[in-house]
């Protein structure tokens, strides 16, 4: 990295950084600098691709934050979801910084830290909208924003350079109407002081109108709630509290019980709870294990799983293996949520098993004819709200965040339908850094920046050569060879024994397998063999090219010959292996 860099901005330059979230959806943090500190807005998860098997989830690189840890002087989060709050575990321990959120976002957070069993004390501040934090060389000031979780906040922030403003996750919903003129007034009272520089959602930047009211969503619930006459499974994101508790209120107006499945879901519904966000009472809820007495049209399940993680209750439902819920004819499910990019496989996939066991699934389809039909509505802004948010701040310049490269692409073509100057668009990647001066706003330079991987208790430790081990062995199984060989003497002396995994059925591969072995024999005869190194390698190179040649596959080979009888003892099948 440049010493430049390393040395940060100086005199009242400022410098922003994504560090996640640009050309891609999800793992959003970003970094604003000046000389003498560092404010961070968001630090989230990412949902790993199809290509990254075992991955839990992946998180921003911050090895920039960990250079500069004694400049991080705060970590701002604009609301609760996974992806701008799931990776402060990971973070604050390493970067240990004051964090500021609304009270929801907080609780979530402190689950999170629960959840990963750290004993990290993490310095939680509560903060509400209209509230300012004054740090060494920026402000910090909060406004309301509409999201699909409560307590969603926009960042203003001024520094040296100007006003920078970060839009956080929103849209506008006009149903909401005393709430939503009094946010579109604080908006506006926002937009009166000259800003720099905006950060603005881009996630839904390619669809037209406004986003879709959250009450028509409510509308539909509620009517297929009147219509069903049998059990009804719900399943939407765990932290969509408004969502959840109108449901939960649609439930009790037709008298059914209440059943909560999945430990995240039930996490958001007590802190919902405690915070008062669902006030639904105590009696309306049951426990798993009283399903069977409640008749089914008096029973709604809420369930995770609506991205179709493999573990979720509805996962596990699809795949009639959940231990309290068999689907059954007459049971109605329905996926009040839309897959997340990347995730679209394992959702269609529990689509189709779920009907196969007899549910009708009600999901969000735009094919299905049904213009008026909504089971879900997204809680970004659509091309009007990011036209409207604008006008509202009016700002010098304009940095789309917060979606892949085709969203990101349509909100500067959207911006420059406002006249706005090529040059006051900033298209901005991971890595790229904004330096904010006197006189303008530009590109400065770019760092490089990997993916750090969550694997299970692993940080880090997980890379792309471990990741091509996995594909390599999940597409072409495994083979191993053990043994005993007399080195100087160029032959075996037990074995060589072969033991394949998912790469062919042995019991019906019975001379397959015998010839592999003559290809292990064959090595002292094709190579100068000195020690069991080299012959160990020489075994692994004439094994995968014999499968290669016989099967077009090229199996992941392990080779275990060993020259030392007594420790080979340890490691060898018995005589009658088969």
């Amino acid at each position: 990295m440049e010493d430049f860099v390393k040395e940060g901005p100086q005199g009242n330059n400022v410098w922003v950084l994504p560090l996640g979230g640009l050309g891609e959806v999800g793992k959003n943090l970003t970094v604003i600098e000046s000389s003498s500190e560092i404010i961070i807005i968001d630090a989230g998860i990412m949902f790993p691709p199809e290509d990254m098997p075992g991955v839990d989830y992946i998180i921003p690189d911050i090895r920039y934050l960990t250079m500069k840890k004694n400049k991080v002087k705060a970590v701002i989060l604009t609301h609760g979801h996974e992806d701008h709050i799931g990776a402060l575990p990971y973070i604050i321990p390493r970067v240990a910084a004051p964090v500021y959120g609304t009270k929801l976002t907080l609780e979530l957070v402190r689950s999170k830290f629960s959840e990963k069993d750290l004993c990290f004390d993490a310095d939680l501040n509560v903060i509400q909208p209209g509230q300012t934090i004054t740090l060494e060389t920026f402000k910090v000031g909060f406004f309301p924003v509409i999201h699909s979780i409560s307590e969603s906040v926009g960042i203003i922030v001024d520094t040296p350079s100007g006003r920078i403003i970060h839009s956080g996750d929103f849209k506008f919903d006009f149903e909401l109407q005393e709430r939503e003129i009094a946010d579109l007034i604080k908006l506006a009272g926002v937009g009166e002081k000259q800003t720099r520089l905006l950060l603005s959602d881009s996630t839904n930047a390619e669809k037209s109108g406004f986003s879709l009211p959250e009450s028509k969503v409510h509308k539909t619930i509620d009517a297929l709630f009147s219509e069903s006459k049998g059990r009804i499974l719900v399943s939407s994101f765990a932290s969509s509290i408004p969502r959840i508790n109108a449901i939960i209120n649609i439930a009790a107006k037709y008298g059914r019980k209440v059943c909560i499945l999945g430990r995240g879901l039930e996490t958001s519904v007590g802190i919902a709870q405690n915070l008062g966000y669902i006030n639904a009472p105590a009696e309306l809820f049951i426990e798993v294990e009283d399903l069977a007495e409640i008749p089914d049209a008096k029973l709604l399940m809420l369930a995770t799983g609506s991205q179709g993680e493999p573990l979720s209750a509805i996962s596990t439902i699809a795949n009639n293996s959940h231990k309290w819920v068999k689907i059954r004819n007459g049971d109605t499910v329905i996926l009040s949520a839309t897959p997340i990019p990347g995730n679209e496989a394992l959702v269609y996939k529990n689509i189709n098993a779920l009907i196969r066991l007899g549910a009708e699934v009600i999901y969000e389809n735009p094919y299905s004819g049904k213009e008026n039909f909504h089971v879900h509505t997204s809680g970004h802004a659509c091309q009007e709200d990011l036209k409207m948010l604008i006008s509202l701040i009016k700002p010098e310049y304009i940095m789309p965040v917060h979606g892949e490269l085709r969203h990101l692409i349509s909100h500067c073509r959207l911006v420059e339908q406002l006249d706005y100057d090529n040059s006051k668009i900033l298209y901005t990647q991971n890595g790229m850094i904004i330096e904010m001066n006197e006189s303008c706003i530009h590109h400065l330079t770019t760092i490089e920046l990997y993916d750090i991987i969550i694997d299970g208790y692993g940080i880090g430790d997980v890379g792309r050569s471990v990741l091509r081990e996995r594909i390599a062995l999940a597409e072409n199984g495994v083979c191993i060879i053990s043994g005993y060989a007399d080195i100087e003497n160029k032959e075996f002396i037990q074995g060589p024994y072969i033991n394949t995994k998912g790469l062919v059925y042995e019991k019906e591969a019975v001379q397959l397998l015998e010839d592999a072995l003559n290809a292990a024999k064959s090595v002292f005869t094709a190579n100068k063999i000195n020690d069991t190194e080299e012959l160990n390698i020489a075994v692994k190179s004439e094994v995968r090219k014999f499968f290669s040649r016989r099967t077009k596959r090229k199996p992941f080979v392990i080779s275990t010959v060993l020259a030392d009888l007594p420790e080979a003892q340890e490691f060898l099948p018995d005589e009658d292996y088969e």
